[in-house]
């Protein structure tokens, strides 16, 4: 009787064995990408499910490295927070690489990047018929400008608007056009891909981007210091990038003219 016992909780103890280790190993081969709504590049469709180029593009990069592959919707200015935390396994949201945070530390510091590979740059979005007070970067000195809090967006408007100006922090890039629309903020500093898509349109039909050129920025994805994914993610998208598919999700998404493949630089 002990024998059988002894027998049967060998039998237990190697099933929860072999349970644990499938669990260890699922987790190990999932790739979590930290990500806000933004459009064109994470967003929800009209079922519900997320989808657009860096959507699209991360799932390409999983079949690649045979990972199953979600997306955690957070808050921007927590994004560091959830990848030290293992919350998320990288930062996959139009995230600039070349752009500092509010305490003047770059970014690169606190992450490894991957290739860059869209080009953006900050845009001004203002009402339409305030267009003649918006005529050079200097003219926004001293006004009032929304934001997505811990964005790069966040750091350009501060540097705009200056001492005598103030920055409205929101939890999304696209919570800036209803503080515009509203007339809460005279303009939005965002991102150029998501003005594009919206200004001018729908709901935003009575806004537009002015007409001042501020400085390029490099989308790339964020990884926890020293992880090895960094170096496979690469591999993979210069793969996915040599075989034309980046450029196929690029045209789909109206994003052709920004697609590139660069190591970043710092």
């Amino acid at each position: 009787m002990r024998r059988i016992i002894t027998l049967a909780l060998a039998g237990l103890l190697a099933v929860g064995m072999t349970l644990a280790l499938t669990s260890c190993q699922k987790e190990k081969d999932t790739l979590v990408c930290g990500i806000t709504d933004f459009d064109p590049m994470n967003y929800r469709d009209n079922s519900g499910e997320w989808t657009g180029f860096d959507t699209e593009l991360a799932k390409l990069v999983g079949e690649k490295l045979n990972m199953t592959v979600k997306f955690q919707e957070i808050q921007w200015d927590s994004k560091y927070m959830e990848l030290e935390s293992g919350a998320i396994s990288c930062i996959w949201n139009g995230f600039t690489a070349n752009a500092t945070e509010s305490d003047d530390t770059p970014r690169s510091d606190k992450v490894d990047f991957s290739y860059c590979y869209m080009l953006n740059q900050q845009s001004i979005v203002i009402k339409a018929d305030r267009a003649s007070e918006f005529t050079s970067a200097d003219s926004l000195l001293g006004m009032t400008a929304a934001a997505e809090s811990g964005s790069a967006g966040e750091g350009e408007a501060a540097g705009l608007v200056g001492e005598d100006g103030s920055v409205l922090g929101v939890s999304a890039q696209v919570n800036t056009l209803l503080e515009v629309k509203a007339g809460a903020v005279d303009c939005a500093v965002i991102d150029i891909l998501l003005a594009e898509r919206l200004a001018g349109t729908g709901d935003y039909s009575d806004l537009m981007i002015a007409d001042i050129t501020l400085g390029h920025e490099f989308y790339a994805i964020g990884f926890p210091k020293g992880s090895d994914l960094t170096d496979k993610v690469d591999k993979a998208l210069k793969e996915l990038y040599d075989a034309g598919k980046m450029m196929e999700l690029a045209e789909k998404y109206g994003l052709q003219d920004s697609l590139i493949l660069e190591t970043f630089r710092g």
